[in-house]
């Protein structure tokens, strides 16, 4: 395809989804509800008699058939919670970690969970429960230094807080998500002109940066394993038809196997194809860019596969 068909093609579809993408990295997270508005009241034209008033006893079905429905809907949402669990529950089956094991968590928006409508802290809050559920005293505490919306850049400035510094230091895992948001910021950046090469010339930034990042982590903790998860494409619900974002992608995971080549302790951990075929089922509905609590689950269960040989007793 020639270049100028694609960009064509990327600006005219980008354009609608412009402000979706800018929620995907910049959503305020304490918008103010309408209920908390109360109804204006409700009053009966004078001289109407009131014929369908409930009577004391016929509340008093209605409520106990409203108790009924809030039991059920109660029941089927612990249904769906326990789907969420079982599957990596079962996938740890016989798993002993060693004894006072630190994990630290550092990245972006999928380190901190959002779309876990549960707040259970996404893959990471899923990881801590499974592997708590297998041991004697649910003894571990996976330090979360997950934020929404952070590039390599604004990584780097956090990793050199003392609270982040510490913890890395004490860590026996240390697990990564980032490089979302940097291909965002490409996206904003050229909104008006984008092209394919931008992306090309932004890889260089990153590829320095993401270095900078395990330089970091080696030089507070040196033998600590050090696991980065891959970026999944979070165009592939909005934008099917255009492959090149899919391309894109692939070529931001290629960059971040070529830093992780240069780090004997360090390893990729791929998700894009979790998500392939199944954006609908496995994306939060509220953006359908991040995860939601079955993707969460299914990235637990990948991110357990990997690091499972660094943690068992």
């Amino acid at each position: 395809m020639k270049i100028w068909r694609w960009v064509a093609s990327v600006l005219l579809t980008l354009t609608i989804a412009f402000f979706i993408i800018a929620a995907f990295i910049y959503t305020p997270e304490n918008q103010e509800s309408d209920h908390d508005q109360s109804p204006p009241p409700q009053t009966e034209p004078e001289g109407v008699e009131k014929e369908h008033q409930s009577s004391d006893e016929e509340r008093d079905i209605n409520e106990s058939d409203s108790e009924n429905k809030t039991d059920k809907s109660e029941e089927t949402l612990s249904g769906e919670l326990r789907e969420v669990f079982t599957s990596v529950i079962e996938s740890a089956r016989g798993l002993f970690v060693r004894q006072d094991l630190d994990i630290v968590a550092i990245g972006d928006s999928l380190t901190q969970g959002v779309g876990d409508s549960t707040d259970n802290g996404g893959y990471v809050g899923i990881l801590e429960d499974t592997i708590n559920s297998n041991q004697p005293l649910e003894t571990l505490d996976i330090a979360n230094y997950g934020v929404r919306g952070n590039r390599t850049d604004q990584l780097l400035e956090r990793m050199q807080t003392e609270e982040i510094s510490q913890s890395l230091r004490e860590a026996d895992v240390v697990i990564i998500t980032i490089g979302a948001n940097d291909v965002m910021k490409v996206v904003k950046n050229n909104f008006a002109s984008l092209n394919y090469e931008q992306f090309q010339e932004a890889q260089t930034g990153y590829k320095e940066r993401l270095n900078e990042i395990f330089q970091r982590v080696e030089s507070l903790n040196p033998d600590v394993p050090i696991y980065l998860v891959g970026l999944y494409n979070p165009f592939e619900y909005y934008f099917n038809n255009i492959p090149e974002l899919g391309q894109i992608m692939s070529d931001w995971n290629r960059v971040s196997k070529e830093v992780i080549s240069n780090y004997e302790q360090a390893e990729f951990i791929p998700i894009k194809d979790i998500f392939l075929g199944s954006e609908e089922e496995l994306l939060w509905k509220e953006d359908y860019f991040h995860p939601n609590e079955k993707g969460y689950k299914r990235i637990a269960e990948r991110v357990l596969e990997y690091i499972r040989p660094d943690i068992e007793q």
